[in-house]
C-alpha cells in the first residue's frame, strides 16, 4: 500500500470514528430524553413504580458517559486531532458530561416522585405550573439535541435563549408554590417536593443550555459563554 493510499484509509478510519462517536451521544441523548419524560409522568402521576425504574435505569446513562469517554481519550491519544476535529472531541466529553447531569436531575424528579407516592400524596391542581415547565424543559432537550445531531447553529442559539423563559416560569412557579405552603401548613412537605422537582427541572434547562453553546463552539469556534447574546447572534449568524 502506497503513502497516498495509507493516508486515505486512515483518514476513512477516523472519519467512521467520529461519525460513530456522534451516534453514541445521540443514542445516550435519546436515554436521557426518556429519562425525564418517564420521571415528569411518575412525578404527575405520583406512580411508586415508574419512579423506581427511572431510578434503577440512571447507570445506564452513567455507564454510557465512561464508554464515550474512553472513546473520547483513544481519538485524542492515537490520532491526535487539530481544528475542527479537535473541537468536535472536545464538544463530545462536554456534551456527555452536561447529559449525565441531565440523567441525575430526572433522577431527582423521580425521586421527588416517590416521596409524594409514600406519603400518599395526589399532584395537587396547583401544581400544574411543573407540566408547563417540565413540557419547556423537555422541549429544550430535544430540539438541542437535534441541532447537534444536524450542527444547526440557529436552533442550538435558540435552545440557550428558551433557557431564560424557563428561568422565569420557575422562579414564578417558586413564587406560588411558596404562597401555598403559607396558606396551608399542612402541605409544606409535599410541596417541598414539588419545589425541589421544579428545581431539576430548571437544571436541567441549563444544561440542555450547556449543550447548546458547545454546537456554537464546534461549528464556529467560537465560546460564547458569559458573552451578551444579542452581540453573539450579531457576530454568528451575519
Amino acid at each position: 500500500m502506497n503513502t497516498n493510499s495509507t493516508s486515505q484509509h486512515i483518514s476513512h478510519k477516523f472519519n467512521e470514528e467520529m461519525r460513530s462517536l456522534r451516534n453514541k451521544v445521540l443514542k445516550m441523548g435519546g436515554l436521557v430524553e426518556q429519562q425525564i419524560e418517564g420521571a415528569i409522568e411518575a412525578l404527575q402521576s405520583t406512580d411508586a413504580q415508574g419512579a423506581e425504574k427511572i431510578i434503577l435505569k440512571d447507570h445506564k446513562v452513567n455507564a454510557m458517559e465512561v464508554t464515550i469517554d474512553e472513546a473520547c481519550l483513544q481519538i485524542l491519544a492515537r490520532r491526535q486531532p487539530a481544528a475542527s476535529d479537535l473541537r468536535m472531541v472536545v464538544a463530545v466529553i462536554k456534551t456527555i458530561t452536561d447529559l449525565e447531569r441531565i440523567g441525575d436531575e430526572a433522577e431527582k424528579i423521580a425521586k421527588m416522585a416517590l416521596s409524594l407516592a409514600e406519603d400518599d400524596a395526589t399532584f395537587h391542581s396547583r401544581y400544574t405550573g411543573i407540566r408547563h415547565l417540565g413540557e419547556q424543559v423537555q422541549r429544550m432537550v430535544h430540539d438541542v439535541l437535534d441541532a447537534y445531531a444536524r450542527l444547526d447553529v440557529d436552533a442550538a442559539l435558540k435552545v440557550v435563549r428558551d433557557d431564560d423563559d424557563v428561568d422565569k416560569e420557575y422562579h414564578d412557579l417558586m413564587r406560588m408554590l411558596i404562597t401555598y405552603m403559607m396558606e396551608d401548613p399542612r402541605k409544606i412537605s409535599e410541596v417541598l417536593d414539588v419545589l425541589w422537582a421544579a428545581r431539576a427541572l430548571e437544571r436541567i434547562g441549563d444544561h440542555a443550555k450547556n449543550i447548546g453553546e458547545y454546537v456554537i463552539y464546534l461549528v464556529k469556534g467560537k465560546d460564547i459563554r458569559h458573552l451578551d447574546l444579542d452581540e453573539v447572534e450579531k457576530d454568528i449568524l451575519s
